[in-house]
């Protein structure tokens, strides 16, 4: 696949006049928050403002997200009937989603479907994840595959079935298995960037306007683990 690197550093995936989807970098902010850094959704406003020389705002609807430390592919979309109808087809998931993980202490079944009950503790914005069902919990379902072995630390292919906040990184703590660098979650050291190697790798939709189904992949960051993959 041919990515576009723009003056802003963003790597685009696929652009045409309805949507633009972006290959995010570790540390890439989806949305605005409290931190009040530039958020992805800015940073594209611009480009698309510089690249077709608009002189009135631009739309730019965010149409899912990714936790700040991961990386991969966001879809955003460039008008508001691509929006409404993918914030339809997220809903009822009918798109699907593939992300890749690297783990310590490789699980025990080189292939499995994991369902957890987990429960958000927006104190310390983290999930639980619980075998059984508790108060106030959502049940989380995702499979995995063990993609490949490296020295230390397992490659993990993980097909998302829903979508709880830190759904991949709770549940894969649940089973003693803690991504790269997600002090969070119970891995004993930080990345030196900060991130997580945690990285949504496909992703496949129907197009809102075309109807075509598209599916697109993500290269991984480029750093010594990933690059072993």
């Amino acid at each position: 696949m041919k990515i576009r690197s723009t003056p802003n550093n963003l790597q685009v995936l696929y652009e045409d006049n309805h949507i633009i989807v972006i290959n995010k970098r570790v540390g890439d902010l989806v949305q605005g928050d409290q931190t009040k850094d530039a958020p992805l959704s800015e940073i594209i406003k611009e480009y698309l403002k510089e690249k077709y020389n608009k002189p009135g705002a631009v739309y730019l609807g965010v149409v899912h997200r990714l936790d700040r430390p991961t990386s991969g592919i966001v879809l955003f979309a460039k008008t508001s009937k691509a929006l409404t109808r993918l914030n339809e087809s997220f809903k009822n998931r009918e798109t699907k989603k593939t992300y890749w993980a690297v783990v310590k202490n490789t699980p025990e079944e080189i292939s499995a479907t994991l369902t957890h009950y987990l429960v958000r503790n927006p104190k310390n914005n983290t999930s639980k994840a619980h075998i059984k069902e508790v108060p106030q919990s959502k049940k989380g379902v995702l499979s995995y595959t063990v993609l490949k072995r490296l020295n230390t630390y397992s490659v993990l292919e993980i097909d998302l079935f829903t979508g709880r906040h830190h759904q991949i990184r709770a549940q894969l703590t649940a089973i003693g298995s803690p991504i790269k660098g997600d002090l969070k979650y119970g891995f004993d050291r930080s990345n030196p960037d900060g991130g997580i190697h945690l990285h949504a790798r496909t992703l496949t939709f129907t197009h809102p306007v075309t109807k075509e189904i598209i599916k697109l992949v993500a290269p991984t960051p480029d750093d010594v683990i990933w690059n072993l993959v």
